[in-house]
């Protein structure tokens, strides 16, 4: 079987373009790191152990706007739990509302014009992992937000999140529990356990059972959300 190769950055380009950690909502330095001569795919297993250089990951956090009992709109979050037979083992078990993946050659190939285009590679990437991992039928409005970027993880030195929010269209059937009216959201990934839409309060109120680039969005996506 063939090694997936995925699309990197060197770090010390990502240094050179602006070091931060943690959250930045600042994405210029994107534009940079997707120049295909700052780009270059690595075979995974080699790539998931070099610090030398970070593999760029489509997040995308997926927020739907409720009716609360009181008529007042809230948002809430889709979130799941990781399982083991997912892409990244190091991060089994953990609650994620980051839905995306590696950009590979296989999107790289999919793209007119073939490797001029990183930022043509990136975005077919990211289209090619949301459908993958889930369906959402109602549609969305999608919009880049920040960076994240973590390096007091093994898993955060070797990877850079592009964090994009997409607000989910036309809502479902009410929920019987809390007659909250959701919209459609299928995983279609095994791996993807536990899954719903959930109130970004109580998602960092319990911060242990959360990967690290979920907090960091999350806190970063809904200030008023965090504890005092």
């Amino acid at each position: 079987m063939s090694v997936e190769h995925v699309l990197c950055v060197p770090t010390a380009r990502f240094r050179e373009l602006g070091y931060f950690q943690g959250f930045q909502a600042d994405t210029s330095a994107l534009a940079g790191l997707l120049d295909p001569a700052n780009t270059l795919y690595l075979p995974r297993p080699e790539a998931e152990q070099d610090p030398t250089h970070k593999q760029l990951i489509p997040y995308c956090v997926l927020i739907a706007q409720v009716a609360e009992p009181d008529g007042a709109t809230a948002e809430r979050v889709f979130a799941y739990r990781r399982g083991a037979g997912g892409g990244e083992a190091r991060l089994a078990a953990k609650i994620s509302c980051g839905v995306g993946g590696h950009v590979s050659t296989v999107d790289r190939d999919a793209v007119a014009g073939g490797p001029a285009s990183a930022d043509g590679h990136y975005r077919e990437g990211m289209r090619r992992e949301l459908e993958e991992e889930v369906a959402i039928p109602g549609g969305y409005s999608e919009r880049l937000v920040g960076l994240i970027n973590d390096d007091a993880t093994e898993v955060g030195r070797v990877h850079l999140g592009v964090v994009h929010r997409l607000d989910l269209h036309q809502s479902g059937p009410a929920d019987p529990r809390n007659r909250q009216s959701f919209p459609q959201v299928t995983p279609r990934e095994e791996s993807m356990n536990e899954m719903g839409f959930h109130d970004p309060a109580a998602l960092l109120g319990e911060p242990a059972g959360l990967e690290s680039w979920t907090r960091i969005a999350l806190e970063a996506l809904f200030p008023k959300s965090q504890r005092p």
